[in-house]
């Protein structure tokens, strides 16, 4: 074996298919053992091959699971077994195996070969070394190391999205099935579905997209990447590229309401007196936020700030409307009093900034004007001046009713 090149494979099999080269080894030593058996093994044998890459030399163990009697399967269990077609007789019994001489042993055997060993243990017996193998035995070798290297290709990769789950990645466009848009993420594919995608975008072939990591899942044909660019945490993510305040934690972005493709609200709050939370997101002359809505689109952003005081909050989160006055009414429910001029802007189209306003703060918003709170004191002050004249003709009626009688 010509050591350099071999090694020079190994390195460039890990380089290419992003698995540790220990990894790639350990593959290349599960081939072996797969020929090692192929050729010299009997059916049922568990081999084991260890390959010293500095020398080539490869050395061959039989593995054998050590076990006790109570660990065995007795005739009339098996019996038992065949006619239910059960795998183990009782959930509430440890699992118990059919005795296979090639790869079970019995502790008192065991303990022959190593004093020290328990049931349950593996066993491992030296196996003389060979280097001749057929041309079946070389094909078994090569479709371990094949399928092993895929199956430890989709596992790196499942890892490595898994790790970045919430993050946000670029993609290229590589293809659209339906409604369906498929993105190379370098490693692999990643799917944004019809639901996760911007209302009223649209995408082209070749085209690079930031999207939002939302899940990673593993499947037989490797890791599927469910990706976003509706999720609310888009934008809180793409402001972090953005925004230096964000990632070192001095700016914290606390609530976020959403409609993709149209509007969002974000509230924020700085960690230090100094520092003008507002500003810091929205930047010179606006650049930072511009930056996030050219990303998404054009979609609008409103930055409020964040308060722990209720009415405070609800002020803001009406923004760009001035509030009067928050009235804070039970069950989560206020009321925001505004000026005439001020009420359609407070709603919003189609009753958008108020909906926003809501979901950012969680509580049930009614937005009233000056003139309906003047409207609704008026009536209920008529209501109390009629309630008030009838009570004295409610006596009058009553001392009419006694003289008569």
């Amino acid at each position: 074996m010509d050591i350099k090149s071999f090694t020079s494979a190994i390195s460039q099999i890990a380089e290419e298919k992003g698995i540790p080269k220990e990894k790639v080894v350990e593959i290349i030593e599960q081939a072996i053992a797969a020929a090692y058996k192929k050729d010299y093994g009997e059916k049922g044998q568990k081999m084991e091959a260890k390959l010293d890459t500095k020398t080539g030399e490869v050395k061959f163990w039989q593995v054998k699971l050590v076990l006790d009697e109570s660990m065995i399967l007795s005739e009339e269990e098996i019996e038992e077994l065949k006619s239910k077609k059960e795998k183990t007789i009782s959930d509430d019994k440890p699992q118990k195996v059919k005795f296979n001489p090639e790869r079970h042993i019995l502790i008192e055997e065991a303990k022959k070969i190593d004093p020290k060993i328990k049931p349950g243990e593996e066993l491992k017996t030296k196996l003389e070394s060979h280097k001749d193998y057929g041309r079946i035995a070389a094909q078994t070798a090569k479709q371990v190391i094949l399928q092993r290297i895929k199956e430890a290709e989709r596992e790196t990769i499942f890892d490595e999205f898994k790790e970045k789950e919430g993050e946000i990645v670029s993609g290229v466009v590589q293809r659209m099935e339906g409604r369906k848009v498929y993105l190379d993420l370098g490693k692999s594919l990643g799917v944004l579905p019809p639901e996760e995608q911007t209302p009223g975008e649209f995408y082209r072939m070749g085209q690079r997209v930031k999207v939002y990591v939302l899940k990673v899942e593993q499947t037989s044909k490797g890791p599927l990447i469910f990706l976003s660019r509706a999720y609310p945490k888009f934008i809180s993510k793409l402001f972090e590229l953005e925004v230096p305040e964000i990632t070192s934690g001095q700016v914290v972005i606390k609530s976020i309401a959403r409609e993709a493709g149209s509007r969002s609200k974000i509230a924020v709050e700085a960690g230090e007196e100094e520092i003008d939370p507002i500003g810091s997101v929205v930047g010179q002359r606006g650049t930072r936020v511009m930056a996030v809505i050219n990303e998404l689109g054009g979609e609008k952003i409103d930055v409020v700030e964040w308060s722990e005081n209720p009415e405070e909050l609800i002020a803001n989160s009406l923004a760009p409307a001035k509030v009067l006055e928050v009235k804070i009414g039970p069950k989560n429910t206020a009321e925001a009093i505004v000026a005439d001029d001020q009420l359609s802007l407070a709603i919003g189209k189609n009753g958008q900034n108020v909906r926003l306003a809501a979901k950012l703060t969680g509580w049930k918003i009614d937005v009233k004007s000056e003139s309906n709170i003047e409207e609704e004191t008026g009536e209920e002050e008529t209501k109390e001046d009629k309630a008030i004249e009838k009570k004295p003709k409610e006596k009058e009626n009553k001392k009419e009713e006694k003289e008569n009688k």
